[in-house]
């Protein structure tokens, strides 16, 4: 169905109707256009995996088998069944797809990825991953919402215009995503697809003539013209976009079906920077796995859909030829705990690794493999390495051209440059060199104290202590120290017997080390 064949309907789904305070229409622009006005049409697709993905169960340490088959007996998979990365790491067997990609030098993994204090609500834990915050602020606004907000202060007015006539955000859905909010409104526009696309009859504007509601009036006619002038351009970009790889059913593969409009779009020209897709059912307390055969199951079951959509959308932009303009991201708003439940699955975690994918992604896994062993606390989840607020800095600056000092604005001032983003106008390579801390704890297990050695290669030395639910219980080094090899004493004497990390960064390395308090 071509654009001349639409409706022009008053529905109320192209209204920006208020739902949470987010508002459902066309709306925004930034200077992520600058980068499309200067010839640089980079997009960003940000893929949200609903419910808290059990991240050690898709990307596996193989590593550490001995202790996963003691703490997961009903889940771990057969080491021989694992698709290998590397000699340490590898991906759940449903994963072919990707797997494939990581063989084409196209995707990455980042471990462990969380951040301080944990919320194992579903709720507050996505706020906290769509807006940026700390976990113990509220934000209203979005990350990606006030990055672009910082470009383009007062939007949504004199917007769409000339120079930026696209929507510099979209939401493949009903509702627009909270990772976008700004100050003052969303800056996404939101479609399921083409069909869901309407134009609203515009009435002639009458003068504003002070009286009651008459600027609340004058407000919804130009949101109308500005959600108008949006639904044009996109149906422009559907009129003369494509698909030429053939996608799984809509009811096969609802998240391959998304990520066909996104595909359809940008091979349309259409000028939008961010797109946000999702796949729900992550939840897995129950029955993640079929009972005796731990490579099927509910979990496999959306590994498999994951990493087919994200194969096949691949495989269309490089027939589309777009391929080298598209870097994607997975994000969970928690991880599961490490040991198997009763019920053949896993309850709220803490950190989980994420997946980057796209042409201009260097090949490797970021981070080490979290610390497996018999003696898990009670509801422990997988300790944090990177701060996602980390990751988010790193696809702003090397992705989309954000200048370090407007990452600090947006997000926070201790972020980490994680190297996953590699320059497509050069040769390819292979893998991109990772520094490792050299850190050690003793003893351990401990009493009364423990001992960190390390040696410092970068300035800035963070060093955290965090307990098995990922509070960080206290920061004990947070400035720059000598290049040189370190030993730092932490008193333990006054917490309670259990699991607990001490997590070092320095500078844009990191490492986290598990000890036992007795």
């Amino acid at each position: 169905m071509k654009r001349r064949q639409f409706l022009q309907s008053g529905s109320i789904m192209s209204l920006p109707i208020f739902l949470g305070g987010l508002e459902v229409s066309a709306m925004g622009k930034s200077s992520l256009f600058n980068l499309v006005n200067n010839g640089d049409d980079r997009v960003l697709v940000l893929i949200q995996l609903n419910g808290g993905n059990d991240g050690l169960n898709m990307v596996i340490p193989l590593d550490q088998y001995s202790g996963l088959t003691q703490v997961r007996p009903t889940l771990v998979l057969p080491e021989t069944s694992v698709l290998k990365m590397t000699d340490k790491t590898g991906l759940h067997p449903s994963m072919s797809g990707l797997h494939r990609l990581y063989q084409e030098e196209k995707l990455a993994v980042v471990q462990s990825v969380g951040y301080p204090n944990q919320n194992r609500s579903h709720f507050r834990s996505t706020d906290i991953w769509t807006s940026g915050s700390d976990a113990d602020k509220f934000l209203s606004t979005g990350w990606a919402g006030r990055y672009l907000d910082q470009k383009y202060p007062g939007f949504p007015a004199a917007y769409p215009n000339t120079d930026c006539p696209d929507p510099f955000a979209i939401t493949i859905g009903n509702v627009v995503s909270e990772t976008c909010q700004g100050p003052s409104t969303n800056f996404s526009f939101t479609l399921a697809d083409e069909a869901s696309v309407k134009l609203v009859e515009e009435t002639v504007a009458a003068a504003n003539d002070g009286s009651c509601y008459s600027n609340e009036v004058d407000y919804i006619k130009n949101t109308i013209k500005q959600s108008n002038a949006y639904a044009t351009t996109v149906l422009n970009a559907f009129d003369k976009g494509n698909n030429i790889v053939t996608y799984p059913d809509a009811n096969a593969n609802r998240l391959a079906n998304q990520l066909k409009v996104v595909a359809n779009l940008m091979s349309g020209g259409l000028g939008t920077k961010i797109y946000i897709v999702n796949l729900g059912g992550f939840d897995t307390h129950a029955n993640q796995v079929n009972i005796g055969e731990s490579e099927v199951g509910t979990h496999a079951t959306l590994l498999n859909t994951l990493s087919e959509a994200i194969a096949v959308f691949m495989a269309d932009c490089k027939a589309l030829g777009i391929n080298e303009r598209l870097v994607g991201m997975t994000f969970s708003e928690f991880g599961r705990q490490i040991k198997a439940n009763n019920s053949f699955g896993t309850d709220h975690g803490t950190a989980a690794p994420l997946i980057v994918f796209g042409d201009c992604v260097h090949q490797g896994v970021f981070g080490q493999n979290p610390e497996i062993s018999a003696d898990i606390a009670p509801q422990e989840g997988v300790p944090m390495q990177y701060d996602f607020r980390s990751v988010y800095a790193s696809l702003l600056i090397d992705w989309l051209g954000a200048s370090e000092s407007e990452v600090r604005n947006v997000l926070y001032s201790e972020f980490q440059k994680i190297p996953f983003i590699k320059d497509c106008s050069l040769p390819s390579s292979t893998t991109v060199t990772q520094v490792d801390i050299e850190a050690i704890l003793s003893p351990n297990p401990c009493s009364d104290y423990v001992r960190l050695s390390f040696f410092n290669t970068g300035k800035n030395v963070r060093i955290s202590l965090l307990n098995a639910l990922g509070a960080e219980l206290e920061i004990p080094v947070n400035k720059s120290l000598a290049k040189e090899q370190h030993e730092l004493t932490f008193p333990v004497s006054k917490y309670p017997s259990g699991s607990y990390f001490v997590r070092v960064a320095i500078d844009n390395t990191v490492r986290t080390l598990k000890f036992v308090k007795i």
